[in-house]
Protein backbone atom coordinates (compact mmCIF):
# COMPACT_ATOMS: atom_id res chain seq x y z
CA UNK A 1 0.00 0.00 0.00
CA UNK A 2 2.56 2.43 0.60
CA UNK A 3 3.91 2.37 -2.62
CA UNK A 4 0.63 2.89 -4.31
CA UNK A 5 0.47 6.28 -1.93
CA UNK A 6 4.01 6.92 -3.25
CA UNK A 7 3.02 6.66 -7.02
CA UNK A 8 0.20 8.59 -5.62
CA UNK A 9 2.03 11.83 -4.50
CA UNK A 10 4.81 11.16 -7.14
CA UNK A 11 1.67 11.09 -10.38
CA UNK A 12 0.49 14.79 -8.09
CA UNK A 13 3.73 16.11 -8.09
CA UNK A 14 4.96 15.33 -11.61
CA UNK A 15 2.24 15.33 -13.97
CA UNK A 16 -0.10 17.93 -11.87
CA UNK A 17 2.14 20.53 -11.00
CA UNK A 18 3.59 20.78 -14.70
CA UNK A 19 -0.30 20.10 -15.75
CA UNK A 20 -0.67 23.58 -13.64
CA UNK A 21 2.03 25.45 -15.21
CA UNK A 22 1.51 24.80 -18.94
CA UNK A 23 -2.50 25.86 -18.73
CA UNK A 24 -1.30 29.27 -17.42
CA UNK A 25 1.61 29.86 -19.90
CA UNK A 26 -0.79 28.70 -22.67
CA UNK A 27 -2.55 32.73 -22.63
CA UNK A 28 0.60 34.48 -22.58
CA UNK A 29 2.09 31.89 -25.73
CA UNK A 30 -1.17 32.90 -27.76
CA UNK A 31 -1.89 36.71 -27.20
CA UNK A 32 2.23 36.84 -28.66
CA UNK A 33 0.85 34.83 -31.24
CA UNK A 34 4.06 32.57 -30.70
CA UNK A 35 2.02 29.25 -32.94
CA UNK A 36 5.24 26.82 -32.24
CA UNK A 37 5.17 27.32 -28.29
CA UNK A 38 1.22 27.20 -28.73
CA UNK A 39 0.91 23.54 -30.37
CA UNK A 40 4.03 22.43 -27.99
CA UNK A 41 1.82 23.55 -25.65
CA UNK A 42 -1.03 21.99 -26.35
CA UNK A 43 0.95 18.54 -26.73
CA UNK A 44 2.45 18.52 -23.36
CA UNK A 45 -1.04 19.22 -21.89
CA UNK A 46 -2.25 16.50 -23.78
CA UNK A 47 0.35 14.15 -22.03
CA UNK A 48 0.49 15.69 -18.21
CA UNK A 49 -3.50 15.01 -18.65
CA UNK A 50 -3.44 11.74 -19.23
CA UNK A 51 -0.46 11.23 -17.01
CA UNK A 52 -2.69 13.19 -14.36
CA UNK A 53 -4.98 10.15 -14.01
CA UNK A 54 -2.41 8.30 -12.26
CA UNK A 55 -3.23 10.58 -9.45
CA UNK A 56 -7.11 9.26 -8.89
CA UNK A 57 -6.20 5.46 -9.84
CA UNK A 58 -3.32 5.52 -7.57
CA UNK A 59 -5.25 7.18 -5.03
CA UNK A 60 -8.54 4.83 -5.54
CA UNK A 61 -5.88 2.12 -5.03
CA UNK A 62 -4.40 2.94 -2.05
CA UNK A 63 -7.41 3.35 -0.74
CA UNK A 64 -9.08 0.04 -1.71
CA UNK A 65 -6.03 -1.54 -0.23
CA UNK A 66 -6.52 0.35 3.36
CA UNK A 67 -9.90 -1.03 3.27
CA UNK A 68 -10.55 0.94 6.27
CA UNK A 69 -13.65 2.90 4.48
CA UNK A 70 -11.07 5.50 3.86
CA UNK A 71 -12.75 6.14 -0.02
CA UNK A 72 -16.17 6.22 2.15
CA UNK A 73 -15.43 9.33 4.31
CA UNK A 74 -16.61 12.50 2.98
CA UNK A 75 -13.19 14.40 2.19
CA UNK A 76 -12.34 11.62 -0.20
CA UNK A 77 -15.53 11.17 -1.79
CA UNK A 78 -15.42 15.44 -2.47
CA UNK A 79 -11.58 15.22 -3.71
CA UNK A 80 -12.27 12.89 -6.23
CA UNK A 81 -15.36 13.97 -7.34
CA UNK A 82 -13.39 17.61 -7.50
CA UNK A 83 -11.01 16.25 -9.61
CA UNK A 84 -12.92 14.93 -12.02
CA UNK A 85 -14.47 18.22 -12.20
CA UNK A 86 -10.84 19.49 -13.03
CA UNK A 87 -10.34 16.70 -15.88
CA UNK A 88 -13.42 18.19 -17.75
CA UNK A 89 -12.30 21.22 -17.27
CA UNK A 90 -8.64 20.17 -18.56
CA UNK A 91 -10.35 18.66 -21.35
CA UNK A 92 -12.53 22.16 -22.46
CA UNK A 93 -8.58 23.49 -22.16
CA UNK A 94 -7.51 21.26 -24.54
CA UNK A 95 -9.91 21.79 -27.46
CA UNK A 96 -8.96 26.06 -26.87
CA UNK A 97 -5.51 25.09 -27.38
CA UNK A 98 -6.21 22.78 -30.84
CA UNK A 99 -8.04 25.58 -31.40
CA UNK A 100 -5.50 28.25 -30.90
CA UNK A 101 -2.83 25.98 -32.46
CA UNK A 102 -4.87 26.42 -36.03
CA UNK A 103 -5.58 29.89 -35.89
CA UNK A 104 -2.75 30.84 -35.24
CA UNK A 105 -0.94 28.63 -37.98
CA UNK A 106 -3.45 29.90 -40.32
CA UNK A 107 -2.97 32.55 -42.64
CA UNK A 108 -6.10 34.79 -41.67
CA UNK A 109 -4.77 38.06 -39.56
CA UNK A 110 -7.84 38.64 -38.49
CA UNK A 111 -8.52 36.15 -35.65
CA UNK A 112 -5.72 36.12 -33.09
CA UNK A 113 -7.25 33.60 -30.73
CA UNK A 114 -8.86 36.29 -27.96
CA UNK A 115 -11.28 33.91 -27.14
CA UNK A 116 -9.59 30.74 -26.49
CA UNK A 117 -7.14 33.34 -24.37
CA UNK A 118 -9.38 34.41 -22.30
CA UNK A 119 -11.34 30.88 -21.74
CA UNK A 120 -8.18 29.28 -20.87
CA UNK A 121 -7.42 31.46 -18.55
CA UNK A 122 -10.36 31.36 -16.64
CA UNK A 123 -10.52 27.74 -16.50
CA UNK A 124 -6.56 27.53 -15.50
CA UNK A 125 -7.40 29.47 -12.44
CA UNK A 126 -10.52 27.37 -11.81
CA UNK A 127 -8.59 24.11 -12.11
CA UNK A 128 -5.67 25.78 -9.99
CA UNK A 129 -8.16 26.21 -7.05
CA UNK A 130 -9.50 22.97 -7.59
CA UNK A 131 -6.25 21.15 -7.13
CA UNK A 132 -5.66 23.15 -3.81
CA UNK A 133 -9.22 22.20 -2.51
CA UNK A 134 -8.33 18.61 -3.08
CA UNK A 135 -4.71 19.39 -1.55
CA UNK A 136 -7.01 20.66 1.88
CA UNK A 137 -8.95 18.16 1.92
CA UNK A 138 -6.39 15.51 1.69
CA UNK A 139 -4.79 16.73 4.92
CA UNK A 140 -8.04 17.73 6.37
CA UNK A 141 -9.17 15.43 9.44
CA UNK A 142 -12.30 13.27 8.81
Amino acid sequence: MSLLIWLHIAFAIFAVGPLTALTHAAPRAIRNKNASLVKFIHGSTRLYALLSLGVLIFGIGAGVMAGNGTLGKWNMTASMTLFIVAAVLIVLVERDLRTAVRVLSSETPDDDAKVQTGRIAAIAGVVTLIWLAILFLMVVPS
